[in-house]
Order: structure tokens, then sequence, then C-alpha cells
């Protein structure tokens, strides 16, 4: 049984349980920071690619508890709009100060981004997305935003 579940976990299972990816341990003091830009062609340091998807020292970080409207590329203009406010709300939150990234219980997504729930003072940066309508909880699926 346990082998059977490892094996369903390994192979993207997990993604099936709305929340399980982001069962973490929450950092006690944040202590990470950075001054974030815009991710632009070749650019790929300390950057921000869309809403749920930025770079920092050297790693491409999933936020692991949202999703948020897609840019690349999107499917509606509505989706286009939202997906660039998520963005540039995303840049402004990393900007705001120390945070804490979090490992769940996948590292990893399958495109090889670390799956990372971001915090302040204790507090999801995804929940702040989500309260301004510009992301959803990560339900393991993507929804259209149109």
């Amino acid at each position: 049984m346990i082998i059977a579940v490892g094996g369903w976990l390994a192979y993207g299972g997990a993604e099936a349980l709305p929340g399980f990816a982001t069962l973490a341990k929450t950092p006690t003091t944040d202590s990470l920071s950075a001054a974030f830009s815009m991710c632009d062609g070749s650019h790929r340091a300390n950057c921000v690619v869309d809403g749920d998807t930025f770079w920092f020292e050297g790693e491409k970080i999933r936020i692991a508890d949202i999703d948020t409207p897609e840019l690349s590329p999107p499917r509606c203009e509505a989706e286009r709009i939202k997906g660039e406010a998520a963005k540039s709300r995303l840049l402004a939150l990393l900007n705001a100060g120390k945070f804490s990234l979090a490992a769940g219980f996948r590292d990893e997504d399958k495109y090889g981004r670390k799956l990372r729930t971001v915090s302040r003072a204790g507090n999801s940066l995804g929940d702040v997305l989500i309260g301004e309508g510009l992301a959803r909880s990560w339900d393991g699926a993507r929804h259209g935003w149109c």
C-alpha cells in the first residue's frame, strides 16, 4: 500500500489533492529579500514571470498555493488584463519587504519549478492575491478566467 501511494505521488497524483502540495512548516522569521523586476528576454535573476511564478537567487519558483490568469498565452483579453494585474501585484508584494519561502510535500512541479508558499509575517502572499481577486486557490487543475 505504501509503495502504491508513493508511486502515485511521485507521478503527479498529489496535484489531484487540493492544498496537499502546500503542507509546509511555516518559517519563524522572514529573512529573504531582493530587488525584483519584471522578467524580460533572457533576464532571469530576481524577477517576476507572471502572477504565480518568479525567479529568486537562480531558482524558478511557482507559488504552490495559488493559480493566476495565464499570460503565455492568455485565452482572452480579460484574462490578459487580470494576468498583468496579478503580475504587477506580485512584483509589489515581493518588493515590499522580507519574506519566507516554505517547501511543501512536493519540492518541484513537472516543469522543474520549485513549489513554495511565500509568506510575510506568517501570512501567505498567495492569500493576499486571492483576497484581491487576482488569484484562486490551487486545486490541482487550471481553470479559465474568460
